[in-house]
């Protein structure tokens, strides 16, 4: 009997957008980051562009991959690495527009990702297994983060006066600031426009306090 070979492995639509991912994270950039270091349209590598209106799957172009190669300084070699489900450079986390992580659902009691619209990002690994991205979207929260900017939010790390901080009330807002002042009683945060005025947010309306580990630039 003749033993035939294994037919090769079919890389996936998910693989090649995960690899992009990761090639982003370790250059330190956003997704829009690095198609803009690339020389592409910002968008060319957003999520929304991975999947078309009908619901087809949506490739990078091997041009546009030749040139977020390029920008990040890494051969074809490595990028077939970073395809690698093991790949050492970033693990997968939950990714949600920061728009909309205010809507009800998107998260459980304890603040971790819930409920559907979530999809996946590969970022630096951090410690807490819980972890979760979130992706700024608007001019509202310059000159700390800029739209398209990813932040790394670890609902497990300890919080410490002057961390950043995201910070979910019972009726679903959702706050990025510096936090000032922690007591049994309230929280006190800064915004991060420094023109805005201090906060403070009674204990009971706090729903989960998270810190901000890492964010894109």
């Amino acid at each position: 009997m003749v033993k035939q070979a294994n037919a090769p492995r079919m890389l996936t639509h998910d693989q090649i957008w995960i690899a992009l991912d990761r090639l982003a994270a370790r250059a330190g950039l956003s997704p829009s980051g690095l198609a803009k270091r690339a020389g592409l349209d910002p968008t060319t590598f957003n999520r929304s562009k991975r999947v078309t209106a009908d619901g087809r799957e949506r490739w990078p172009s091997t041009e546009s991959i030749a040139k977020a190669l390029a920008a990040a300084d890494c051969s074809i070699d490595g990028f077939a690495r970073l395809i690698d489900d093991d790949a050492s450079d970033g693990r997968a986390v939950p990714l949600l527009g920061f728009a909309l992580a205010g809507t009800s659902g998107a998260f459980d009691e304890a603040g971790h990702p819930s409920g559907k619209g979530w999809s996946e990002i590969a970022l630096p690994s951090a410690e807490d297994g819980h972890a979760f991205a979130l992706e700024i979207s608007g001019d509202a929260l310059l000159p700390a983060y800029r739209h398209g900017d990813i932040i790394l939010v670890s609902p497990d790390a300890p919080i410490r006066k002057g961390d950043r901080v995201v910070v979910r009330t019972r009726t679903d807002e959702m706050t990025i600031a510096t936090l000032k002042r922690r007591t049994a009683k309230a929280l006190d945060v800064q915004p991060l426009d420094a023109s805005q005025p201090a906060r403070t947010i009674e204990a009971g309306d706090v729903a989960w306090i998270a810190r901000i580990v890492w964010a894109s630039q």
